[in-house]
């Protein structure tokens, strides 16, 4: 039952995702500009981080944690700005679902990737033939909803 209920929150995950890419795509026509848009997108990300910080009841963590994390740790950021940008500005040649196919089928490949090598710290999840069967699939899927 508590993997049903983490599923549907994934899938709500991915429902955020796409309507912050539809409101910033509608910032960005209201600001002219797909950056500010971006900026005001990540100021918001920023506050809900912080309220969460606070209700959880978060400590800062000590200067030693800080020192011990690796220096690849650091940098998600800079792929969140990346996709943000770069959503904002595909947005609207792409449209919706073609561009979060892609997105989707970028994840998936980067993430069977990542999980095939361990990469950064992850427990190794070998490539099979049933996950590259689902990459396959979902590569398909982007061929068939693009418009």
């Amino acid at each position: 039952m508590q993997h049903i209920f983490f599923y549907v929150l994934a899938l709500g995950a991915g429902v955020s995702v796409v309507t912050q890419q539809a409101l910033n795509g509608s910032l960005r026509i209201a600001l002219g500009s797909p950056a500010w848009a971006g900026l005001v997108s990540y100021a918001g990300g920023l506050l809900t981080m912080i309220v969460a910080v606070i209700a959880l009841g978060e400590r800062v963590p000590s200067r030693k944690t800080m020192a011990d994390v690796p220096w690849y740790a650091w940098s998600g950021g800079v792929f969140g700005g990346a996709f943000i940008l770069l959503a904002i500005l595909l947005l609207p040649s792409l449209g919706a679902a073609t561009l979060f196919a892609l997105v989707i089928a970028g994840q998936v490949l980067a993430a069977v990737t990542l999980d095939h090598f361990g990469a950064f710290g992850l427990t190794p999840h070998p490539l099979s033939a049933a996950r590259l069967a689902g990459a396959v699939l979902l590569i398909a899927g982007v061929v068939l909803i693009r418009e």
